[in-house]
């Protein structure tokens, strides 16, 4: 017998309770992913408002809107937190937790709950980094992504997130490019419009 046919003969074989508990068994992580997870899971329910402090490029289609980032729903290994842009309810950031570290995902929708054809993009962790900070490097599905859309440039983004007591921020890096939005989390406000796609 192969060693596959092995395997697969003594999973067969296992009681069907082993198999579930197998597979309702907790995510591996470390430490310093927990607590930065954590950090953000304190904040759910709430909402803050934000502000550009670093943006390099000629668009600037984020100057003078307001800018709020809402902690709108969060599990054991998922966090959801809508960014609106002014009346734009189409952006939610998904931070989840993998088992071999944590994935960020951009998914965007249309008004009407429909994907956009630019969503889910973004990427995952690469070292533990820190209970403060996350790096998420572009992942291969994003980077086929802005291939296909015509955005190579794209391909070297790095996503980072920052949780300190008083500040939040989210911050887009590339070769030529930077992009910071940094949140007050010293004065929650009210609880925006629900974002574009959910219930």
């Amino acid at each position: 017998m192969t060693i596959r046919k092995y395997l697969i003969a003594a999973i067969v074989s296992l009681p069907m309770t082993t198999i579930l508990m197998a597979a309702e068994a907790p995510l591996v992580s470390i430490k310093t992913q927990d607590d930065f997870f954590n950090n953000i899971s304190k904040l759910c329910g709430k909402s803050y408002e934000g502000k550009v402090t670093v943006d390099n490029s000629d668009g600037g289609s984020f100057a003078n809107k307001k800018l709020v980032m809402h902690v709108r729903k969060c599990t054991d290994s998922q966090l959801q937190v809508p960014f609106h842009v002014g009346d734009d309810a189409s952006r939610t950031w998904i931070i989840t937790k993998t088992g071999s570290g944590l994935s960020l995902k951009h998914d965007h929708r249309q008004k009407d709950g429909s994907f956009d054809k630019s969503t889910m993009y973004g990427g995952h962790t690469l070292d533990g980094g820190w209970a403060e900070m996350q790096s998420f490097p572009a992942d291969q599905y994003s980077k086929e992504l802005f291939v296909a859309q015509g955005i190579p440039q794209s391909v070297g983004n790095t996503w980072q997130m920052y949780i300190y007591p008083e500040k939040f921020t989210y911050r887009l890096i590339r070769q030529g490019r930077e992009f910071r939005v940094d949140f007050d989390l010293t004065k929650p406000i009210n609880t925006p419009i629900t974002p574009w796609g959910y219930e």
